[in-house]
């Protein structure tokens, strides 16, 4: 009698536990769901603010002074004129902003990965060049502009400065948002300020091939337009700045995009855009928000791994000539090529694949 009705006690307690099991189930499940989402968002969000949030902010400052709160719009704007010139001497960099939480996210979405390969001196300052550019330089971004792979600890005294188009800081609110993270206008005062009235452990970080690398960037294409960039050199040598090759493996997988052949049409279109606004539109997708089956705006989650290779010491020349140059810029191709070499096997590629230099 006892064994017969002690059965249902039993199922009932092996019952429960099996629910319970499969809530945890679940929960986890959700969980990972959960924490997938949230990558692609920190992601988005990073996309359509380079993408829009200046144009919108523009926008909409610009429809406040139709407003009631027009007052608003006049104190950013006088705000804004009296602060015109701080992006060019190095910005306004905030560490809570570089180690917001969503850059982990953004981080572990690809994953994306910062290695080191030499020790960096403090009592020197550096220019990174950053290859390849891809769509966004998503690697650069996340590597030098926030905290997401630690580059401050593993370059301890070193202050990255990740420089692009100088356009980017006459937009409001995007200006902030970009200094706040250490970005700073890529062009000869900013560099010159940072180089020689800055101190020294500061590296300004510049994508050398720009607009005009960004047209051929394509999945499984490892290409770097260098041959004929050499103001980069001629500002290292100028102000003593060593120079540091830095290659990214992966940058062109996360996006695919049009490539429009030479001399047609669309690539007159995309050579006047760079020609005299400083950069070329591009048609190219990536994922959709909830599926990686349809097309968007979110980038593939493809491994993205920064290699920073070994200083060049370069001399400080007031004056240098363009023998000086050139024998400078060849040894950093020679190195560029070499960093390569050395690490294109670990990511997949095949011993023979060769990095095209144009």
């Amino acid at each position: 009698m006892d064994s017969v009705e002690g059965s249902p006690a039993l199922g009932t307690g092996s019952s429960i536990l099996s629910a319970l099991q499969d809530i945890f189930s679940v929960t986890w499940l959700n969980r990972s769901k959960v924490e997938k989402q949230l990558q692609v968002i920190s992601v988005l969000q990073w996309v359509l603010s380079f993408l829009v949030l200046g144009v919108a902010c523009s926008a909409i400052l610009m429809y406040t002074f139709c407003t009631d709160c027009w007052l608003i719009a006049v104190l950013y704007f006088t705000w804004l004129a009296f602060d015109w010139n701080t992006p060019k001497k190095g910005g306004r960099r905030s560490q809570w902003v570089r180690n917001w939480a969503v850059w982990r996210y953004f981080r572990d979405y690809f994953p994306i990965q910062l290695v080191k390969t030499h020790n960096l001196l403090t009592t020197r300052n550096y220019i990174f060049g950053y290859h390849p550019h891809g769509i966004m330089g998503l690697g650069a971004f996340c590597n030098f502009s926030t905290e997401a792979t630690e580059v401050s600890k593993k370059f301890p005294g070193i202050r990255p400065y990740l420089a692009t188009l100088a356009g980017n800081f006459r937009m409001p609110v995007l200006r902030e948002y970009l200094m706040s993270g250490g970005i700073c206008p890529v062009n000869r005062d900013t560099i010159d300020y940072l180089l020689s009235k800055n101190g020294s452990g500061n590296a300004i970080i510049i994508v050398v091939g720009g607009a005009a690398e960004s047209l051929s960037s394509m999945p499984g294409k490892n290409a770097v337009t260098l041959r004929n960039r050499k103001g980069f050199v001629k500002l290292a040598l100028r102000h003593g700045a060593d120079l540091v090759p830095t290659y990214s493996f992966g940058e062109n997988e996360v996006y695919k995009q049009v490539i429009f052949e030479e001399g047609s049409w669309g690539r007159w279109v995309q050579k006047k855009f760079q020609k005299y606004i400083g950069f070329a539109p591009c048609i190219f997708h990536g994922r959709g928000l909830f599926s990686s089956d349809t097309w968007g705006l979110v980038p593939y989650s493809k491994p993205i791994t920064t290699i920073v290779g070994e200083p060049i010491t370069i001399p400080k020349l007031e004056h240098p000539t363009q023998q000086d140059i050139d024998l400078y810029h060849s040894m950093y191709m020679e190195a560029l090529v070499k960093l390569f070499d050395k690490h294109k096997t670990k990511f997949g590629l095949p011993e023979t694949e060769v990095l095209e230099v144009n």
